[in-house]
């Protein structure tokens, strides 16, 4: 049974983080529809969170304490919900512990109160496809006629709400989840993880926050550790056979009774199924491979795969075709903030390529892009905080048969322009910076669509 403490009603819930996401907005709607007297901290200004403010007007008696965070908020509060982003050792949560506060988040009070059974994905890299990906397949069986039952889309993928449609979601639902390695180290400290898991690969990501790639494992591999075994239902538990640690993993977890496991790869995809499938690149096709695993596991055939496929939307800033313009193909690819990711984006095209990448620095090593891009591509157009480290990355492996040419820009817009000189009649422009957005914008989203404005202002 959930913790009592998640009755929110007459108690004082402090929502810290109020994001531009929409996680704290639907916190603070979930806590105030409860009947809890809530307060917003965040240490951004209001004019910063305008956009998320403005979805709560409707709750006028929410406080808003923003630009800073008062230390007696985390002493008065009864509840605190932080957001994802926000370490455990922060020191306001400090304060809270030392009161005796009870601490949680919007993942962990989802996964106390959802009566049905949850699918969860993670992975470094192409886990909000793989997510897209597997929902549109599961609904597919609804939107036939073969299931009653509904499929939820949620998690860590674009704005969409977890706690605002727990009311709605029935016992025999299926809810597909994109998990981030903050909200599974989350999950851990309730030992709690999904009953179908899968993880899509791991490389390198958020050394800012775990420190080593050991440490971002760890968090990854909550998904299965805390999977709840049960011989008369078994949790579910997928690998991706060509990722290094995820084989070692499927034989690690494989030995436990209570659960099947179960290994993907790009060879499960039939050449029928692949015809389907509009997105480009390997790694795509893994995505693919991915979300077809879990879709076999509950029954669906490739018959029925094959027939949805063509109506999937792509998610935008992934692989994203922006235009073409005098035979220049430009694609927005902003959800590249690893560069693992970058490298998938190069890899998903054969025509000559000019890169735009940098950023925010997580403390990522960039040798293998490095190499990559003074293999494949004529250009690297850079910016952010991490270009310097980028540049010297294609510079240590380039010879003097092929050189890439390296520009450094101090705006998207002056990359733009960069990249539309250098670029020729069957080139393409990919904007895959490998690294976050921070340093520049809000979010990859915003980055994405300002690359999106300024790639379309060319054509004017």
């Amino acid at each position: 049974m959930p913790d009592d403490r998640y009755n929110f009603a007459g108690k004082k819930v402090l929502i810290m983080g109020l994001g531009r996401f929409g996680g704290g907005v639907d916190c603070a709607e979930f806590a105030a529809r409860a009947g809890a007297k809530v307060t917003v901290t965040d240490s951004a200004p209001a004019e910063k969170l305008s956009d998320s403010i403005n979805k709560l007007k409707e709750f006028p008696d929410i406080e808003f304490h923003l630009g800073s965070h008062d230390p007696a908020d985390f002493r008065q509060a009864d509840i605190i919900i932080a957001n994802p982003a926000v370490p455990d050792d922060n020191k306001f949560l400090e304060i809270a512990r030392r009161n005796n506060k009870f601490i949680t988040s919007q993942i962990n009070i989802f996964f106390e109160l959802c009566p049905a059974q949850i699918v969860g994905i993670t992975g470094a890299n192409g886990k909000s496809t793989t997510t897209a990906l597997t929902a549109h397949l599961l609904k597919a069986m609804r939107d036939e006629g073969r299931w009653t039952r509904d499929v939820w889309l949620s998690g860590n993928i674009g704005n969409q709400p977890l706690l605002t449609i727990l009311d709605k979601i029935k016992a025999d639902d299926l809810v597909v989840l994109e998990l981030s390695s903050f909200q599974l180290e989350s999950l851990a400290q309730i030992a709690k993880a999904p009953k179908v898991a899968l993880l899509t690969n791991l490389t390198p990501n958020h050394l800012d926050r775990h420190g080593t790639f050991e440490n971002y494992c760890a968090a990854k591999e909550n998904i299965f550790k805390h999977q709840e075994l049960n011989d008369n239902s078994p949790a579910v538990s997928i690998f991706n056979a060509e990722d290094k640690i995820a084989a070692e993993w499927f034989e690690k977890f494989n030995k436990d009774t209570g659960r099947i496991c179960i290994r993907f790869s790009t060879d499960d995809v039939s050449k029928e199924i692949r015809d389907s499938f509009i997105l480009p690149g390997r790694a795509n096709l893994s995505n693919l491979a991915a979300a077809i695993a879990i879709s076999k596991h509950f029954g669906i055939d490739d018959e029925q795969i094959k027939k949805s496929l063509p109506e999937f939307k792509p998610l935008p800033h992934r692989l994203e075709f922006v235009a073409e313009i005098n035979g220049v193909s430009w694609y927005n690819d902003s959800i590249a903030t690893t560069p693992q990711s970058a490298i998938a984006a190069l890899e998903a095209f054969e025509q000559p390529k000019i890169i735009i990448a940098g950023g925010y620095d997580k403390n990522l090593p960039f040798d293998e892009l490095g190499q990559k891009i003074a293999a494949g591509a004529k250009a690297a157009v850079l910016l952010g905080q991490t270009a310097p480290k980028i540049a010297s990355a294609i510079r240590k492996t380039q010879d003097s048969r092929h050189k890439t040419h390296v520009e450094f820009v101090d705006s998207l817009a002056k990359a733009v322009q960069s990249a539309e000189r250098f670029a020729e009649s069957g080139d393409v422009v990919l904007l895959s910076p490998a690294c976050a957005s921070y340093d520049m914008f809000e979010n990859f989203q915003h980055r994405g669509q300002e690359f999106t404005k300024l790639v379309k202002s060319l054509n004017k």
